[in-house]
């Protein structure tokens, strides 16, 4: 998978990084049959987000991004190709996360989420809406907080422009 960037707004040294606990989290540009990316709306700290999230115990990352977008847009995806791979290193959470992305479309009817509790806090809300117009509502909003704003736009933001790039959108 192609490497595209790292993350490190903190400014991480190296040696505080090889402490650092190592997560995988898989992320989706995942299109519907008209054309429409789904994107999350995290209201309550005013950013959005792609689909995805941690490889769970005995998963594979593609397991963990298709388990992902059933629960975060209730439905179920095919990916069909690569959109690029990011590292994070979120000095405050002593965290290093690798992210790869993927494009995804959706297989069958589109269903109802079954978020967390935590995203049910952090209010999310899916908006299926065309690429150009979801780069545009990144860009539109000020993060009320330092994760979205330094690590979830950056890096998902960043993942929407290359997928539109990669599809000539």
């Amino acid at each position: 998978m192609k490497f595209l960037k790292t993350l490190n707004p903190e400014n991480a040294s190296e040696e505080e990084v090889e402490s650092y606990e190592v997560r995988t989290a898989a992320r989706g540009v995942v299109f519907d049959n008209d054309g429409r990316v789904a994107i999350l709306n995290v209201s309550k700290h005013n950013y959005y987000k792609l689909p995805g999230g941690g490889v769970e115990e005995g998963e594979d990352v593609i397991g963990a991004l298709k388990r992902e977008c059933q629960e975060e847009l209730g439905c179920s995806i095919e990916i069909y190709g690569e959109v690029g791979e990011m590292i994070e290193y979120r000095k405050m959470f002593k965290l290093k996360q690798i992210s790869p992305c993927y494009l995804a479309k959706v297989i069958g009817e589109k269903g109802s989420p079954e978020f967390t509790e935590e995203e049910i806090a952090d209010e999310f809300e899916i908006k299926w809406i065309l690429p150009k117009d979801a780069m545009k509502l990144f860009d539109a909003l000020e993060t009320k907080n330092d994760e979205g704003k330094l690590y979830i736009v950056p890096r998902d933001s960043a993942f929407l422009m290359e997928a539109i790039q990669l599809n000539k959108l």
